[in-house]
């Protein structure tokens, strides 16, 4: 098997039905990464599905400090990925983005198991 990494996204509309993505990194990845992979990710696709508010639920915590501008960088590549999603937050209207335990976590866990 080739290395690489893998990250689940959730989308939930308004009205609770539910897109799956399972997004395959060719590269392997440090939790972080993954979870900056999923962000980003998932940040596109609603921008492409035209989405305008946002509620993010993400279970690093690290990941969401830094990018509510909480946490400093310790990495080159964690500021990258900071700076990535900054730009993509600017096209939406409303993001929220928070944190929740990894075991509350599940839906977007679904590739995993």
């Amino acid at each position: 098997m080739a290395p690489g990494s893998g990250a689940g996204v959730v989308l939930i509309s308004p009205d609770w039905s539910r897109l799956h993505y399972a997004i395959c990194l060719h590269f392997s990845a440090s939790n972080n990464t993954v979870e900056y992979e999923a962000l980003i990710n998932g940040l596109r696709i609603t921008i492409e599905l035209g989405a305008t508010r946002l509620y993010v639920r993400g279970d690093s915590e690290l990941v969401i400090d830094q990018v509510m501008k909480e946490s400093s960088y310790k990495s080159p590549l964690m500021m990258a990925y900071c700076q990535e999603v900054r730009k993509l937050e600017d096209k939406f209207q409303g993001f929220e983005l928070h944190h929740v335990p990894q075991r509350d976590n599940d839906a977007a866990d679904f590739s995993q198991n």
